[in-house]
C-alpha cells in the first residue's frame, strides 16, 4: 500500500461521500408518507426500499436520467409501501437532488484535500443535478463525470472505463496515480477494485463494524480497501499529517 500522499488524484463519488443523500432522501420522501398519515414506516426502511428500488431501476433503464430514474423510484417506493401517490409527488421526488445538503465537514475538507491532490468526480446523477450539488461543495474540480456522460451506471464497469479513459485524455493521469474515495461498496469500491484502482472508504455508515448499508445495496462480499476513514475531514487530516 503507498502512502496516502503519493497518489496526484483523488476521484470521488459524490452522493454519500460529499452530499448527504440519505436526509436528502428521506426529507423528499415525506410528502407521501404525510399525506397517507404514515408513521410505521422507519427512516432505515425507506432507505433500504430505496436501495433495493434504485439499483433495479439503473439496471433496467441505464440511459434514463437522473431525476427521470428517480422520479420511477418514487413510484415503486409508493407502491410497495401501498403509498397513494400522483405524477406531481413523483416528479418532485425525482427533483429533490438540488435540495439534498452536504455533509457539514465536506466543504472544508475538499479545500484542504485541493492543495494536494486533482479532484474529480465520478458520479450517477446527471449534469444539471451534480451542477446544484457543486455549489454546496465550495471547490471546482478538475474533471466532472457522470452518468448522463456515460450512458450507464455505478457499478457497471463502464463508468469506470470511461473515467479512466479520460483522466488518462483530460488530465495525462493513469489508474496507478489514482485513488477512489467514495462511501458505497456497492457502487463504488467493488467495480473500482475491478478497475484496478486503490481505494479510500469514506464509511460514513459505520458500516465496517456494524450492518447499517442505509440508502446502498448490500454486496455479498466486501471488497479490500486500502484506507478506511470515518469521514472526509478524518481523510484530509490524515493527509495533512502526511
Amino acid at each position: 500500500m503507498k502512502p496516502i500522499t503519493a497518489y496526484r488524484v483523488l476521484t470521488f463519488d459524490c452522493y454519500g461521500t460529499l452530499i448527504d443523500w440519505e436526509s436528502g432522501i428521506w426529507d423528499a420522501f415525506q410528502p407521501v408518507l404525510r399525506r397517507a398519515g404514515r408513521d410505521d414506516i422507519t427512516r432505515s426502511v425507506a432507505l433500504e426500499a430505496f436501495a433495493q428500488t434504485e439499483s433495479a431501476c439503473q439496471a433496467e433503464t441505464p440511459g434514463k436520467l437522473y431525476p427521470e430514474l428517480l422520479t420511477e423510484v418514487h413510484r415503486r417506493m409508493a407502491l410497495r409501501f401501498d403509498l397513494q401517490t400522483d405524477a406531481e409527488l413523483d416528479r418532485a421526488f425525482g427533483g429533490s437532488v438540488p435540495y439534498w445538503p452536504a455533509f457539514p465537514d465536506s466543504a472544508d475538507a475538499l479545500r484542504v484535500l485541493k492543495h494536494h491532490y486533482q479532484l474529480v468526480i465520478l458520479s450517477n446523477v446527471n449534469r444539471d443535478g451534480f451542477a446544484s450539488s457543486n455549489a454546496r461543495l465550495g471547490v471546482d474540480f478538475d474533471a466532472i463525470y457522470t452518468a448522463q456522460d456515460v450512458g450507464s451506471y455505478k457499478p457497471d464497469p463502464a463508468n469506470f472505463d470511461y473515467m479512466l479513459e479520460h483522466l488518462e485524455r483530460d488530465l495525462r493521469v493513469q489508474a496507478g496515480d489514482v485513488l477512489h474515495t467514495a462511501q458505497s461498496l456497492f457502487h463504488d469500491h467493488v467495480p473500482a477494485r475491478c478497475a484496478g484502482l486503490a481505494c479510500a472508504w469514506i464509511d460514513r455508515q459505520g458500516l465496517e463494524n456494524s450492518d447499517n448499508w442505509g440508502a446502498t445495496a448490500k454486496v455479498p462480499e466486501r471488497p479490500r480497501v486500502d484506507y478506511v476513514f470515518p469521514t472526509l475531514q478524518a481523510m484530509a487530516t490524515a493527509v495533512t499529517a502526511g
